[in-house]
């Protein structure tokens, strides 16, 4: 028997109620979810009531909103968007971490640093910048160059952040 026809003969026979386990629905207007933002010395929500959360996972740009399938995601360097009631949002640029989003619509975002975007100026990330890639592309150790790459990468993160304020 192929293997579609197996799955098709099963799930003729699966019972009712077993397909309504696995059913998922759209957020409603009205549903929360509950946000802990954490770094290693600071909390700067804790399980507080948000409607969505928009993060720079590893993967790609995502939103999150009640009822969200729960996984792991780590994190790179970006923007932590949080939309509050009354569509207000703050926006938080942060170096890298892991968001989980828990079952019961909780998720957990752990990151090293964090700094309100606001706080960052546009021509002191635009001097750091020119200064990272001079290093990484000088005649320095490759340990330098290496440090000075990562460093250029975060900087034209939080200069991509700073554009799309």
């Amino acid at each position: 028997m192929s293997a579609l026809r197996l799955i098709a003969s099963a799930s003729r026979r699966a019972p009712k109620s077993f397909a309504a386990i696995g059913r998922r629905g759209y957020a409603e207007a009205a549903d929360k979810i509950s946000l802990s933002l954490v770094l290693p010395h600071q909390a700067i929500f804790t399980s507080t009531d948000v409607v969505q959360v928009n993060l720079s996972a590893a993967t790609g740009d995502m939103g999150i909103l009640a009822n969200h399938v729960p996984s792991i995601e780590p994190l790179r360097p970006g923007v932590v968007e949080v939309i509050e009631g009354g569509n207000t949002s703050k926006k938080w640029f942060v170096s890298g971490g892991f968001a989980t989003v828990h079952p019961n619509n909780k998720l957990t975002i752990n990151v090293v640093e964090a700094a309100p975007l606001e706080d960052f100026s546009a021509e002191a990330v635009r001097s750091n910048l020119a200064e990272a890639l001079r290093v990484a592309n000088g005649n320095g150790s490759e340990s330098d160059k290496l440090e000075a790459r990562i460093e250029a990468d975060v900087y034209e993160a939080i200069q991509h952040a700073l554009g799309s304020r």
